[in-house]
């Protein structure tokens, strides 16, 4: 390896060269780290530069008013983020397209190794679940458990369904599932379930939970989400790196969007199969083992996780202070603090997860996850963290401020152009004979528009030709010409789409300042279409504001309006979009004739066909509150997973006012809070079993809706079996 700088190569090129070849013994990965962090800030910061000079020579020669002042300040805040996603993505292509990165060879080298995982390299597979479909969560667990076994190495692997849950409904049909689960595939003592009385701290308290209770019988623990799936080998080989890298706490597989068939849904998907590679490998490039926690979907060694995760809630009252809503930027923070690494392996594959189905739940989703990247603003500065950690929350937070940033660019580029068309330009100075003609700066704002346009749009041009350069890839979305066509559309999609994110991150951020939170609300996972009093309801003050904006720019700035109009366009269209997107059938019809495919999709993927299959069983079976009531085998297996607890005479009181209350007026006359109570203690729900079998009541209840449609999906043979 050279270690002088050759003259005929630029320097940049050259420090990009030393940073990715296999590094000499006595280089460190803090050096290697430093060198390519070094190599992308200064990318960055000459891009921005660059740009800030174009827009300033267009407002610099007349004298810079107050507000072109702002306008240049908000344009460099803006255009530094877009180039640090550029960037990434840049030197994601290159490392994608050559194929070779050192550290990403070094890991897959180790991940392939064929000698079978030993025993003490024990592992815990962890689905924190709360309020969520039990047919999906458990169709995932066969497909995963299944996976598993196949790879040979399920000797090592625990599943823990970790239950948050609070609808009794869902909680029961969670029980039954799992023990059907254990049954058919011979997995009891392997596959564990466990919910929890007290939901304290969501699911960082729930992880929490179970460190504290079963974590040290484990080395490592395997985050995943309710919607995850993964592959068995891909589960293995994540072991294997850990195992060969003591200094590493944490890896993250970089999760493929899946499973869905609406339009937006598939869309997204589509995106993210294509463009994603090239900036999770650009991530993983600049940070190597200073990388980041997406939450789910990532191997952690449990000991260092014990030792520097505990979360502490910080002062004041929510949004901003409470418990840490976004937690996993957090752990990934304390656990590069302490010392150990964190690395993002952006060459895992069989990492998979379903995106929200429609553009409104989309947004929900995106409102929950804003208020937990906010609080960061609070951490960037904590004590003691890394650099490259204060960059994670500083981009975190950056993510949603963006929005009202541009929106507000938006708006006094608007009223800058208005103050120019109301200005009378003068030809003559005092004796000049000769005109003196206003100077024109039309080319350099094109160009800045250009510019900007470019790192917006070039990052796709290269993961295409990503997926050219391979016969593979080019088979998996559908053949090049296809997926050049789908990309086209996607962009036609994201630009329509943009102001419309752009106006819900705005009001996301604005309820945040005004104290508003959102609490944990469960996800909708299922497609479904948006009806029109649903568009209406999210997208009407988003459409009456795109429309006065369009009018007074078209009245009173007519030359401003057409660089507006595809903000307006997004806007006004706002209610159609979110309606069309969430259609099922066009989706179905896009993946027919070849449109938005993805390598998921074009190739069979055995856990993902296993989870079909699973789900297709499991939703053929529904179990209900009634049933723990009044079916013997439900009601026993509640009983058998309750808790052992004294309880007092106030509380044995409590619970029979409860019993009274259902006697009387019936079950739906009991609140959320009442029900997880009465079905949470042994005498309470064993005395409302006896007495709903052993009295006329049982008519009564029988005659809701609700205790019907269950009654009416039992199964026979559980009873019978008791």
């Amino acid at each position: 390896h050279r270690t002088t700088f050759p003259q005929s190569v630029p320097l940049v090129v050259w420090t990009l060269h030393m940073s990715v070849a296999r590094p000499p013994p006595t280089t460190s990965y803090r050096i290697r780290g430093g060198m390519r962090r070094t190599v992308y800030l200064m990318l960055v910061a000459l891009t921005t530069l660059f740009a800030m000079s174009l827009l300033y020579a267009a407002y610099a020669s007349g004298g810079l008013t107050p507000l072109e002042i702002l306008l240049l300040f908000l344009y460099a805040v803006l255009i530094s983020w877009i180039a640090s996603s550029f960037w990434s993505a840049s030197v994601g292509f290159w490392l994608l397209f050559t194929r070779y990165d050192y550290f990403a060879r070094r890991r897959t080298a180790v991940a392939n190794d064929a000698t079978p995982l030993p025993d003490s390299a024990r592992t815990a597979i962890l689905m924190p679940v709360y309020n969520e479909d039990p047919d999906r969560v458990y169709a995932g667990v066969r497909a995963i458990w299944q996976s598993l076994q196949a790879t040979g190495e399920s000797g090592v692997f625990d599943f823990f369904v970790l239950s948050d849950t609070r609808d009794i409904n869902t909680l029961v049909r969670e029980e039954c599932e799992w023990q059907r689960a254990c049954e058919d595939m011979d997995a009891h003592g392997r596959i564990f379930y466990r919910n929890r009385k007290n939901n304290t701290g969501r699911k960082c308290g729930n992880v929490a939970d179970f460190v504290e209770r079963w974590g040290e019988r484990y080395r490592y623990m395997i985050v995943l989400d309710a919607d995850s799936i993964m592959a068995g080998d891909t589960l293995v080989r994540m072991v294997r790196m850990m195992e060969a890298n003591p200094d590493t706490a944490l890896i993250q597989a970089p999760p493929v969007p899946v499973n869905h068939k609406t339009l937006f849904a598939r869309i997204l998907q589509f995106a993210s199969s294509a463009y994603g590679p090239i900036f999770t490998a650009g991530a993983g490039f600049w940070q190597l083992g200073s990388s980041n926690f997406w939450g789910h979907n990532a191997i952690i060694r449990v000991t260092a996780f014990a030792a520097h995760c505990g979360l502490p809630d910080l002062p004041g009252r929510e949004p901003f202070g409470g418990q840490i809503l976004s937690h996993d930027f957090v752990e990934a923070a304390m656990l590069r603090r302490a010392g150990w690494r964190v690395w993002l392996a952006y060459e895992l594959k069989g990492s998979y997860e379903e995106l929200p189905p429609t553009l409104i739940d989309y947004a929900k989703r995106d409102r929950r996850w804003c208020e937990g990247n906010l609080q960061h603003t609070r951490l960037i500065t904590a004590r003691g963290m890394h650099p490259v950690s204060r960059l994670h929350f500083a981009m975190g937070v950056m993510s949603y401020l963006s929005s009202p940033l541009w929106m507000l660019f938006i708006l006094l580029t608007g009223v800058d152009a208005y103050i120019q068309a109301q200005t009378i330009p003068v030809y003559f100075f005092s004796n000049r004979i000769e005109p003196v003609w206003p100077a024109s700066f039309t080319i350099e704002l094109k160009i800045v528009l250009i510019f900007t346009l470019a790192m917006l749009f070039l990052p796709k041009l290269m993961a295409l030709i990503v997926i050219a350069s391979s016969r593979t890839q080019r088979r998996s979305f559908g053949g090049i010409v296809r997926a050049s066509i789908s990309a086209v559309l996607e962009t036609l999609f994201s630009i329509l789409l943009a102001p419309v994110l752009m106006l819900f991150q705005t009001r996301f951020i604005w309820a945040i300042l005004m104290r508003r939170t959102v609490g944990w609300p469960a996800q909708e996972r299922h497609d479904h279409r948006t009806r029109f009093s649903e568009a209406v309801a999210a997208h009407g003050v988003q459409t009456l504001i795109g429309l006065a904006a369009g009018l007074i720019s078209y009245f009173y700035v007519p030359d401003y309006f057409w660089w507006f109009s595809p903000v307006v366009c997004g806007v006004l269209l706002s209610v159609p979009l979110s309606m069309i997107s969430s259609s099922s059938q066009l989706g179905r019809i896009t993946q027919n004739i070849g449109l938005f495919i993805t390598p998921a999709e074009q190739q069979s993927v055995e856990v993902l066909d296993a989870f079909k299959t699973a789900l297709a069983d499991t939703s053929a079976r529904a179990t209900n509150t009634c049933n723990a009531l009044l079916s013997p085998y439900a009601h026993a297996l509640h009983m058998a997973l309750l808790p052992n607890e004294i309880l007092n005479r106030r509380q044995l009181h409590y619970l029979q006012g409860l019993l009274y209350k259902v006697m009387d007026e019936g079950l739906e006359s009991l609140s959320t809070h009442e029900a997880r109570d009465l079905f949470s203690q042994e005498p309470s729900l064993r005395e409302l079993h006896y007495w709903l079998w052993s009295t006329q009541s049982t008519d009564t209840l029988v005659q809701s809706q609700r205790c019907q449609a269950a009654l009416s999906k039992s199964e026979q043979p559980n009873a019978a079996r008791i």
